[in-house]
């Protein structure tokens, strides 16, 4: 058996998360609207780490009806973001994808190449974890850990 799991449960219901959304918005003065709740929804739905350009396209193939715009996706990742209800990683020249915070904690592989993400989670590590921060007399109140290399896809794409 595996010394690690892949990782992609949801560890908060959409009602919930809807709820604190429209609570965000309305303690910044912000209008809840369709497009914001479909930005919401389509992060809640995706398993995969998503590029505002990449959500605002499947926005628009899923809800061309609502016109959403590209610059509002941008706006609504940026408020999501800063209330830690989203995360990001950093691509630097791509730029940041983002998740739905609504998970239990979770590390990231990262292929450097295709820039695909894999999660998961290392019970192993998590514990090591604890011990050099309470060695070092440090409470840990949160960590994140990606590893970049170049995945299995891609190694055997440059063997060929």
């Amino acid at each position: 058996m595996s010394a690690y799991t892949e990782f992609t449960e949801r560890t908060i219901e959409y009602t919930k998360l809807l709820s604190d959304f429209k609570q965000l918005l309305k303690a910044n003065g912000l209008k809840f609207t369709i497009q914001r709740e479909v930005i919401l929804e389509m992060l809640y739905n995706s398993d995969e780490h998503l590029t505002p350009e990449g959500l605002h396209h499947l926005i628009q193939q899923k809800h061309s009806e609502l016109n959403t715009g590209i610059a509002t996706v941008y706006r609504t990742l940026s408020l999501l973001e800063n209330s830690e209800m989203v995360t990001s990683l950093s691509f630097g020249a791509q730029g940041k994808k983002y998740e739905l915070g609504a998970k239990d904690h979770h590390d990231h592989i990262i292929c450097t190449q295709c820039s695909h993400i894999t999660e998961f989670v290392d019970e192993q590590i998590e514990s090591r974890q604890k011990e050099i921060t309470k060695s070092l007399g440090f409470v840990m109140q949160e960590h994140s850990m990606q590893i970049y290399g170049i995945c299995k896809n891609c190694q055997e794409k440059t063997k060929k």
